[in-house]
């Protein structure tokens, strides 16, 4: 420590020279922000303005204590200022909870101060130095626990920060190192560590909390676990900022198309070391040997495969004493399988699968992905299945239980990954009128196969033309559809339905045209047959919405739409396009179909039987 370290430590000790950032640690699930992360910094253009310089210096004077308890007032006073939403995560060093904060109760006081509850902080354990008193460290801890706190490990798998701290301390959130988040997509490993980690998470009642998500690629790794990791945070949704956003528009990884996740060879590839066409045979046997558990090499020339050597059937040329004389000066490439599978680093993983399953002639259990032909590792059948697994075993827990269609959480990622491609299409909300009166009349169970039906409907007209369909709940369904073909696959469904609908009444509400039902009082209201109302709101290439507008926007279409009798198809047309009139007469559909526009600048409205 230099004389000027002490002098800026001095005068940071004695005077508000320090400042936070807020980081915010988001829930993928709700989507919203879920808290904010306080972090320090010294003084700009200081020698202190690092936190870990600022640290050390602090520990090297014998001052962590008073440093560390200075930030904390800092950061709660500033995150009242800012009137943040969610939790405060407050940076704490275990020496300091079990000196002068356990016995004083400092940090209770500053909330006081503030008039933040206790309940809304959560202690962040942060090691500079090791823990050496576990029984102190839990009595402390549980002391903050008493007044209302939470706690949380940080980096874990970093530093002195251990699984024996996990198991001693119980924490309610442990935030995983970054050092297992980076490059996830890239690494079977880290997806297999990061699973177990999440099954001990679920065992001991602990959040899991994953630091240091940068790209887009990561998060959609972090998203398809789907085993209980929802709490994220890193660059990729915020970067620490004096005054952070109260919101996010979070960005939902893009999952691939409607019937899969859209992950390619490149999220299974390992890394392994290639051997050339020249290289000896007794070396890669050595190789081998000292490595139990490769299986496969690829033989490289020039940057591309050409052949692969796999272990079982290289290993059974040294089966008899003579093996070694005879393949001493003999090249790799001699004994190498030179048909092996080569898969693009860009095939979707379904269609790998069915490429090895088709392969009959081939060893299938590991094979060569490339980079527009160059080399770029080795992957294996079983961390294909893995991955192939873990897609649907994700899609089925976010499918509708009653139609087995995209839920509400495909549906958003499908929509924002439609919006990125910057390409025009058409959004549609589709609800049933008079469904409530039908469920009143015949039960839930006619209920629900009236909703099948119409399911079963919109996705033989939607899937045909290439579109998505999910089903957002009870009778209400989504449609993104091509914008050339939406006015089409929207006349054939109020055409279809208009048909459909009479079959699922008795013989005698058939001829009354609908149901009598009591209303709540307790008299008879007549309801006609269910129908269908479609809210269609076009989107043109590149517009700036978000999938929260796009899906606010269609609900008030939605209650347009349904204020029409019949089946009826309620349109949202901007200034300058093509007139209703128009629409009106490329849109007829036979039966009882309503049509009706909006300009969504004027409002107004023309509707007619078509």
């Amino acid at each position: 420590m230099t004389s000027q370290d002490a002098h800026w430590l001095s005068r940071i000790l004695d005077g508000d020279e320090l400042y936070v950032l807020f980081q915010p640690i988001v829930d993928a699930n709700r989507q919203a922000v879920f808290g904010y992360e306080a972090l320090i910094r010294g003084p700009e253009h200081s020698p202190l303005h690092s936190p870990l310089r600022l640290f050390d210096v602090a520990l090297q004077a014998g001052l962590l204590v008073e440093l560390d308890l200075k930030c904390r007032q800092l950061a709660i006073r500033r995150f009242v200022e800012l009137n943040l939403p969610g939790r405060l995560f407050l940076n704490v060093m275990p020496l300091t909870i079990v000196e002068r904060d356990f016995e004083e109760g400092l940090t209770l006081g500053f909330l006081r101060e503030s008039g933040l509850s206790p309940e809304r902080v959560v202690i962040e354990l942060t090691e500079h130095v090791p823990i050496h008193d576990y029984a102190l460290m839990r009595q402390a801890v549980d002391h903050y626990r008493d007044m209302g706190f939470q706690v949380a490990l940080d980096d874990l798998g970093a530093g002195h920060s251990s699984l024996r701290h996990w198991a001693e301390l119980r924490p309610d959130f442990v935030k995983l190192d970054r050092h297992f988040v980076a490059g996830i997509d890239q690494e079977p490993a880290k997806r297999e560590f990061l699973r177990s980690i999440l099954d001990v998470a679920r065992s001991l009642d602990c959040q899991l909390i994953a630091e240091g998500v940068e790209t887009a690629a990561e998060h959609l790794c972090l998203w398809e676990l789907d085993r209980g990791l929802s709490l994220l945070q890193g660059f990729y949704f915020a970067r620490p900022t004096r005054e952070p956003p109260h919101t996010l528009a979070l960005q939902l990884p893009a999952a691939g198309g409607a019937s899969g996740a859209g992950r390619t060879a490149r999220a299974i590839t390992r890394a392994i070391e290639t051997v050339s066409p020249g290289d000896s045979i007794p070396a890669l046997a050595e190789r081998f040997r000292q490595q139990p558990a490769l299986r496969c090499v690829a033989i490289v020339e020039e940057g591309r495969p050409v052949a692969v050597v796999r272990r079982n059937a290289f290993l059974t040329l040294f089966t008899n004493p003579y093996s070694h004389a005879l393949y001493a000066k003999r090249k790799v490439l001699e004994v190498a399988d030179a048909r092996p599978l080569i898969a693009e680093a860009d095939t979707l993983l379904e269609v790998l699968s069915q490429q090895l399953t088709d392969s009959h002639d081939i060893e299938q259990e590991d094979f060569v992905i490339v980079d527009h032909g160059a080399y770029l590792g080795m992957g294996s059948i079983v961390d294909l299945l893995r991955e192939i697994t873990a897609i649907q075993v994700r899609q089925a827990r976010h499918a509708n239980p009653l139609t087995g269609l995209p839920g509400n959480i495909l549906i958003n990622e499908t929509l924002t990954r439609t919006l990125e491609k910057g390409e025009p299409f058409a959004a549609a909300y589709v609800d049933l009128d008079n469904f409530k009166a039908y469920n009143d009349a015949y039960g839930y169970a006619r209920g629900d196969q009236v909703i099948i039906a119409l399911s079963r409907l919109l996705q033989a007209q939607v899937e045909s033309a290439g579109g998505f369909i999910g089903h957002i709940g009870g009778d209400d369904f989504m449609m993104l559809l091509p914008i050339e073909q939406w006015e089409g696959i929207c006349r054939q469904i109020l055409d279809a339905f208009a048909v459909m609908a009479p079959g699922f009444y008795a013989r005698e509400h058939q001829r009354q045209g609908g149901v009598s039902v009591e209303n709540r009082r307790g008299e008879p209201d007549f309801f006609p047959w269910v129908s269908v109302s479609i809210a269609v709101k076009p989107v043109r290439a590149n517009d700036r919405c978000r999938a929260l507008d796009i899906a606010a926007r269609l609900s008030e279409l939605k209650h347009q739409a349904k204020k029409i009798a019949g089946n009826s198809l309620f349109v949202e047309r901007r200034r300058g396009d093509a007139a209703p009139a128009v629409i009106e007469a490329s849109c007829k559909c036979r039966g009882a179909v309503t049509l009706a526009c909006q300009d969504s600048e004027t409002s107004n409205h023309v509707s007619g039987d078509a």
